[in-house]
């Protein structure tokens, strides 16, 4: 029997209601969701202009889910303060948006929050295992960032399955540590490295996804579509 791996679900409020955010997250909270994906776009980096830190600090206030907050942003170095400061529980941004990969991540940390790196779909996996140990999570863009509501890119499930191979050759656990490290501190009981997906995730892609190796999957549209609360327990039931 193929083992099963623990999928974590985030509804992308980028396709909720911007009018009515607070309800949104409070929505996405009742339906059983295990965080709320906020995506803030400079229309720089991509062309899309979307959110803030102050909407952000808004849904802060009406939920207390987990906010992951991924920034397709250039200079991301200079959000995280205002971000850390507005209820952002972890920072993802672009491996593409920085030359100073390392001291952003390595800042994001010192604020007191999760680390992500994300990577857009035709940038090359070589770039990803200098980085891994210095990351809570790692992104994986499954359409091109900067709209929703695109078609899945099937490319990017090898992608997955690389980095998760490598997680797996390496022992690379929760928040970039490896097991021995881990054992030596007394932390033996770290879950498997974080790897998300996003962009075009529906419960057929989904699976794809979590047999390639992922293990945290963002939804925008198909979940904000229905039964929000169905959909999110069907997605959680992925095997791998």
């Amino acid at each position: 029997m193929a083992k099963k791996r623990i999928i974590t679900v985030e509804p992308s409020i980028f396709a909720a209601d911007f009018g009515k955010l607070a309800d949104e997250a409070r929505r996405i909270e009742a339906a059983g969701a295990d965080a709320i994906h906020f995506d803030i776009m400079d229309g720089h980096f991509v062309p899309n202009l979307s959110l803030s830190p102050k909407s952000l600090a808004a849904v802060n206030r009406a939920t207390d889910l987990f906010l992951d907050v991924h920034i397709m942003v250039y200079n991301p170095f200079e959000y995280i303060e205002r971000l850390v400061e507005s209820g952002a529980d972890s920072i993802t941004f672009h491996f593409e948006a920085t030359e100073d990969v390392e001291g952003t991540l390595q800042y994001i940390r010192k604020c007191g929050v999760k680390a992500g790196l994300a990577f857009c779909p035709e940038t090359s996996v070589s770039m990803i295992p200098k980085y891994i140990t210095q990351s809570d999570l790692i992104l994986l863009m499954t359409v091109h960032p900067g709209f929703g509501g695109q078609a899945f890119l099937p490319e990017v499930l090898e992608k997955i399955e690389f980095v998760r191979n490598f997680c797996q050759q390496y022992d690379i656990r929760e928040g970039g540590v490896r097991a021995e490290k881990a054992r030596d501190k007394g932390l033996s009981d770290l879950l498997e490295f974080a790897i998300q997906v996003d962009g075009g995730i529906n419960q057929e892609t989904a699976q794809a996804c979590v047999r390639a190796g992922a293990n945290k999957l963002v939804a925008g549209s198909y979940l904000f579509a229905g039964d929000m609360k169905t959909k999110i327990r069907q997605l959680k039931e992925l095997h791998s």
